[in-house]
């Protein structure tokens, strides 16, 4: 029987200039954010819309995705550690006994980044009213399905949101993690379903009536990244937070299908609206 058993143990460090140290992680956040600012412009540029627009935007998308993200983290999956280590929840440090280690902000939960995207949002186009909230979060969302697909890369680099043991000759042994198991490559099959879902959003934002229809693309956002993200937990090791204390479902399961249910809601809803 063939074995599909990859050994993985990269250099997280993706670019070393002297003393400044580059990771894959850091560098996937850059390319999820320049490739998001890129099909902006595009969308932008289509319907009329200026693009100096732009440049605040992407102010308030990084801000609301790192500080929702984190939030995210510390209260959907870690709040047992951070009650008792508030500094870390602002700092990129880990504080013990032996003094301050910087480790970056690796915790963060896509759960909270949609609540922190969505506040950003919010706020911006309240100071800046060129188009309604639900046509910028229509545009946003093709974005972030595309964002996600890098992120997950990253996570895979980092050796981490690793998935259960296969059982087989099947699966990647992640080296850094001093293991000699197979597990699921669950980050790219996360990675892999988001590139489905931005493709399918982007044909139906390109090539039909829909995209004209506030709210349509952001529900099949919705719907279809957290199904892909509900059913990569069925195989995904257990990242703790209160899933763990309701049994049954993970904490990443729990939060997705409130998330698909406001999908098909708006997918629903925005259908039976006309089309001016």
């Amino acid at each position: 029987m063939l074995a599909l058993k990859f050994l993985w143990a990269p250099d997280p460090v993706a670019i070393s200039l002297g003393s400044i140290s580059i990771y894959y992680y850091s560098l996937m956040f850059v390319i999820a954010f320049a490739g998001g600012l890129y099909l902006m412009k595009y969308m932008y540029k289509k319907e009329g819309v200026s693009v100096t627009h732009l440049d605040p935007l992407l102010l308030y998308m990084v801000v609301g995705t790192l500080l929702g993200a984190r939030l995210g983290e510390v209260f959907f999956y870690n709040w047992d550690y951070f009650q008792n280590n508030l500094l870390e929840i602002i700092l990129p440090f880990k504080i013990s006994e032996e003094g301050w280690k910087f480790v970056g902000f690796r915790g963060l939960a896509s759960h909270g980044a949609v609540i922190g995207i969505t506040t950003a949002l919010y706020l911006y186009m309240r100071k800046f009213k060129y188009a309604s909230l639900l046509w910028l979060l229509d545009r946003i969302a093709i974005t972030v399905a595309l964002g996600g697909i890098f992120i997950r890369i990253g996570n895979f680099f980092n050796s981490e949101i690793v998935g259960k043991y296969t059982g087989s000759n099947f699966g990647v042994i992640f080296k850094n993690n001093g293991e000699t198991l197979p597990r699921h490559p669950v980050q790219l099959y996360e990675s892999l379903g988001y590139f489905i879902v931005f493709i399918i959003l982007f044909i139906v934002y390109k090539n039909t009536q829909k995209s004209k229809q506030e709210g349509f693309l952001l529900g099949l956002f919705f719907a279809l990244l957290f199904s892909v993200r509900f059913l990569a937990e069925f195989v995904k090791e257990s990242q703790g937070g209160f899933g763990e204390q309701l049994g049954y479902l993970s904490t990443g399961q729990w939060l997705s299908i409130p998330l698909i249910l406001l999908g098909i809601g708006l997918v629903v809803f925005s259908a039976r609206k006309k089309v001016s």
